[in-house]
């Protein structure tokens, strides 16, 4: 079990970098350059204001159609777990939760999706696609690029689409899973049919993305627009400053606007996806069952998925199966409550 004293130990002050081993830190000083030829970040790190590294150092995969920039800590032997993020967030959601699992002998990959962080596309001629199937192929590929057969998937938001997508369509990927919210396969006939007003209103930005007035306020304004969805997605959450503006680094990327505006437009069937992934998009459409071990976590406040018991869900999973819903927390289950998600990967994994 993760219990408080090894959260102690992990995040006690000045214990950090012990309690994980050596973990690198890097003195306070100007942004490192890019790598010669690269226009890559030549391993960027986040750090404090005293330089001690709060989560890092970032390396930087090619996988597929990207250089994917991504955290790995822990033995580099030891069970692999992949932790991916939503929007509007990124890697940090994980900062607490993936260390605590590094401490128990997981390797922990946490990468930035396409559009977020360091992740950059290898070619400025790829189409700047975000339709589901094409992230969860990406972290397939990066799993290939790191010689990963099998891994425990965990995510929320976008990650856990992500995610389950690839423990239903590629089960031999996928050792076990934790799953925010559950089943969130997209179905864009599904998609079409209303949802009750209140349900409407807490998607607001998706309407707003689907018009160019939108497009232009998310390029505009896309630290105040996250900060307010922050706050929406979790009315319980005191998140201070400094931990906003380590994950709002993350929306400078170049292609932010334009993978999160594709990836909402396309699920309100706005846009098309591309052609070669359409067999894979007919098969998700099915709504697939997902046989691996998998325990699925709800925030109680959390204003897409009305907590309870995963019964909304529950027929999607034939796996040997648990679920839990977490107490006064919202969308953001990871970074709101680190030890419950770290907890529930262990657990899955024991499954």
């Amino acid at each position: 079990m993760i219990d408080r004293r090894t959260f102690g130990k992990v995040f006690g002050a000045g214990a950090a970098a012990a309690s994980l081993g050596g973990w690198p830190t890097r003195s306070s000083g100007p942004a490192p350059a890019d790598a010669p030829g690269t226009g890559m970040p030549a391993d960027p790190l986040t750090a404090s204001a005293g330089g001690q590294a709060l989560f890092g150092p970032l390396k930087q995969i090619r996988a597929g159609v990207l250089n994917v920039g991504c955290v790995d800590l822990g033995p580099a032997d030891g069970p692999a777990v992949i932790l991916l993020h939503g929007w509007p967030y990124d890697i940090h959601s994980y900062e607490k939760a993936a260390p605590l699992l590094a401490a128990q002998g997981y390797r922990v990959i946490v990468p930035y999706l396409r559009g977020y962080g360091t992740t950059r596309f290898l070619s400025e001629h790829t189409f700047r696609n975000a339709q589901q199937s094409v992230i969860a192929l990406d972290i397939i590929a990066l799993m290939d690029a790191l010689k990963i057969e099998k891994a425990i998937l965990g995510g929320y938001d976008w990650g856990s689409r992500t995610a389950d997508i690839i423990a239903a369509l590629w089960p031999q990927r996928c050792k076990a899973l934790v799953s925010v919210a559950g089943y969130l396969i997209t179905n864009r006939a599904a998609n079409k049919l209303p949802l009750p007003p209140k349900a409407e209103w807490a998607w607001w930005y998706q309407y707003y993305f689907a018009t160019e007035r939108g497009v232009l306020g998310l390029e505009k304004n896309r630290r105040e627009l996250a900060e307010l969805v922050w706050k929406f997605n979790s009315p319980t959450w005191n998140f201070d400053k400094a931990a906003f503006d380590r994950t709002a680094a993350a929306f400078d990327n170049p292609d932010y606007v334009s993978i999160v505006v594709f990836n909402y437009r396309w699920r309100l069937s706005l846009v098309k996806g591309e052609p070669q992934y359409d067999d894979i998009e007919r098969r998700l459409a099915q709504g697939p069952a997902i046989a691996r071990p998998a325990i699925t976590l709800d925030g109680e406040v959390d204003p897409f998925t009305p907590a309870g018991n995963g019964s909304l869900y529950r027929n999607k999973f034939t796996g040997r199966y648990a679920h839990r819903t977490l107490k006064g927390i919202g969308h953001n289950v990871p970074q709101e409550a680190p030890e419950a998600f770290a907890q529930a990967i262990v657990d899955v994994d024991r499954f």
